[in-house]
């Protein structure tokens, strides 16, 4: 019967059914499965499954935000259980979109992602100014910063936004990765970032990499 549970999550979250996924994450608790396996078993293996597809070209940003939103539905229920039992997240990461750019979406994205794989996540929005970043890492928010940029304009600003780092003594304490539609691997290392990511999954994986 648990087993069955956690296949019927695995489905609601891989296939994006935001309907059923809440009832079956409570079915699983009444059932007497542990928070902790629901979370890994049912909810992070759906997330990295859907990663997966994507890499395979069978799933498609619309895809990926309809799984992760269902993912996020799922630990509204989980949340309070997985707090009571003790269970940390594997890291944290500090996400934003930079100064200047109110484009969302992507961050959106891998976000939730990142939250599906396990890790707790300290969204600062849009339109980011360097010292709120800056903030968020001396108040020990994150392992990992994550900074996104839509705009060819403001893609200098993630490079500020290092630099703000750097001059509060902060920036060997973390590490940095970039991404969004205009930025390049190449861009990545010219402004001193640790990584960047393509797309929500090589992002999750990229994270998990340099604090597993």
């Amino acid at each position: 019967m648990s087993v069955q549970i956690l296949e019927e999550i695995f489905k609601c979250i891989s296939e994006g059914d935001r309907q059923l996924v809440k009832g079956k994450v409570q079915a699983a608790l009444d059932a007497g499965l542990s928070p902790e396996r629901i979370l890994q078993e049912g909810m992070i293996s759906a997330m990295a499954e859907v990663g997966r597809l994507f890499e395979a070209g069978e799933y498609f940003v619309p895809e990926m935000l309809i799984a992760a939103s269902s993912m996020q539905e799922g630990l509204q229920i989980l949340r309070p259980h997985l707090a009571e039992t003790g269970i940390k997240p594997i890291g944290s990461v500090v996400i934003g979109t930079v100064k200047g750019d109110l484009h969302d979406i992507g961050k959106n994205l891998v976000a939730m992602m990142l939250e599906g794989a396990g890790l707790n996540v300290v969204d600062l929005g849009v339109d980011v100014p360097p010292e709120k970043f800056v903030d968020a890492i001396r108040l020990d928010q994150g392992d990992v910063v994550a900074m996104s940029a839509l705009l060819t304009t403001t893609m200098a600003n993630m490079k500020t936004a290092i630099e703000a780092l750097k001059q509060a003594g902060l920036r060997e304490k973390v590490k940095v990765i970039v991404g969004g539609a205009p930025v390049t691997d190449s861009f990545a290392r010219k402004i001193g970032a640790d990584g960047y990511a393509e797309d929500a999954s090589r992002a999750v994986r990229l994270v998990e990499s340099m604090i597993c």
